[in-house]
């Protein structure tokens, strides 16, 4: 298709319509992601030992700030590249997604080599010691210089997203997912590789996903182009002035991960593998709100660049609607499912509390929490992605360590999952009202400057 003649996807049609489409296909990407790694989670538990299924935990708690570095990355990449869309600038569309793979590939090999050096040193911060260290350390080895192969492939989704290809975004995330399910139980059984094997599949699935985002963006939209340093030096500025606000917002959640893991990390072993469970069974069934951040950001994009205020506040309140319903659904699944989940893990006493807890009761505080994405996904779009900052680091950095302290001290172990919720439930209320607000001061500030003047009697 001539590029002239193109335009933005979201411009026009029910924008609920476009937060539904895009945050479900976005979610059976996500979700089936997760439910690989929920997969590898439990082949590593049949090998019957709990201190493998803690290393795993430790391990995640590790890889989950270089992967929310690289969701940050991915997030501004939508914001710049989907705005350029809406303008009907195609030409710098193309640029900025190879200013953003470029960029984004690099910053991984500096996070990858800064974890690899100082991966026994993290660890034994966030509380492992002994064999358990050992063996998250040695999957981290195997597993991290994977992260520049993650870092292309979510960039390149990110472009399919800011174009509005849902489908072909979901099919990077699905067809990765599959092969390492499928390559799982040989590699940890079948090969005899344990944890070793789960390290290898997270590779291998890694460098399928960077693979067939490149060609989708590529062979089918045409979406990348060469650039020389002057139009480097040009794009790198946008995408600069958004991903470091956005990456530091990111950084927030494995920050209170790691405050979560090491207070839990005092009540033994046991707690942590239901923590590990936890952490799996949050991003399984909350898929869709982690998608619904992402989707929604090509949305407010393409409608801002466009200057379409009106559908970025429907896009606001259809995405709040999306979210609560999302949630509770997901709540009532987790709150039924939550004995089975207990056995088929085969873990007892704290570690069997920690997910009953969560499953439960504190899966309720999603709510909030999605609230918050939600409000995220706005101010990143919209030119305010350092209140996204301030938010998330309220919940995380402020008030999430000492709400976690104080219900552990009421309620052991189950008690770091209680502190959680409750901190979501009050950054994520303040966020969704401050975020209701900014966009419809600004829909009302557009309104006034572009009403006629009136004329002179």
């Amino acid at each position: 298709m001539n590029q002239s003649l193109r335009s933005g996807r979201f411009l026009t049609g029910s924008t609920m319509g476009h937060v539904a489409r895009m945050t479900l296909t976005g979610s059976a990407g996500v979700t089936f992601m997760f439910l690989v790694d929920a997969a590898n989670l439990f082949w590593v538990s049949l090998l019957g030992v709990e201190r493998l299924v803690a290393a795993l935990g430790f391990a995640w708690t590790v890889q989950f700030f270089s992967i929310s570095f690289g969701i940050g990355l991915m997030i501004a990449t939508t914001v710049v590249v989907s705005r350029l869309i809406g303008q009907g600038n195609y030409a710098d569309a193309r640029r900025q997604a190879t200013v953003c793979a470029i960029t984004a590939c690099a910053l991984q090999v500096l996070v990858a080599a800064g974890i690899l050096f100082w991966r026994h040193d993290i660890l034994a911060l966030a509380g492992a010691e002994g064999q358990t260290a050992a063996k998250a350390a040695r999957y981290l080895m195997i597993s991290v210089p994977s992260l520049p192969f993650m870092a292309l492939g979510m960039v390149g989704s990110a472009v399919l997203r800011a174009e509005g290809d849902a489908w072909r975004a979901m099919m990077v995330t699905l067809s990765s997912g599959l092969v390492s399910m499928l390559i799982d139980p040989l590699l940890i059984f079948g090969l005899g590789l344990g944890l070793d094997g789960a390290a290898v599949a997270v590779v291998i699935a890694r460098t399928l996903s960077a693979c067939l985002s490149i060609w989708f963006v590529l062979r089918v939209h045409d979406l990348a182009g060469r650039v020389g340093m002057a139009d480097f030096r040009r794009l790198l500025r946008p995408f600069a002035r958004v991903s470091f606000p956005v990456v530091l917002t990111q950084l927030s959640t494995p920050f209170g991960n790691y405050i979560l893991t090491s207070v839990i990390a005092g009540f033994g072993d046991s707690a942590v593998a239901g923590w590990a469970v936890v952490a799996r069974l949050t991003v399984l069934a909350f898929g869709g709100l982690f998608a619904l951040s992402g989707a929604i950001g090509g949305i407010f994009g393409q409608n801002f660049g466009a200057g379409h205020f009106d559908r970025v506040r429907r896009t606001y309140r259809d995405a709040m609607l999306f979210c609560v319903v999302y949630t509770s659904v997901a709540w009532a699944a987790l709150f039924f499912s939550s004995q089975f989940v207990v056995t088929l893990f085969g873990l007892s006493g704290e570690a069997s509390d920690v997910i009953l807890a969560f499953s439960r009761i504190a899966a309720s505080g999603w709510i909030f929490i999605g609230s918050l994405f939600v409000a995220n996904a706005a101010f990143n779009a919209l030119g305010r992605a350092g209140w996204s900052t301030m938010f998330n680091w309220f919940r995380d950095g402020v008030i999430l360590w000492p709400f976690a302290v104080v219900m552990s001290g009421w309620y052991a172990a189950p008690g770091v999952i209680y502190g959680h919720a409750l901190s979501g439930l009050v950054a994520g209320g303040i966020a969704a009202m401050a975020g209701w607000n900014f966009v419809m001061r600004l829909e009302q500030r557009h309104a006034q400057h572009s009403a006629p003047a009136p004329s002179g009697t």
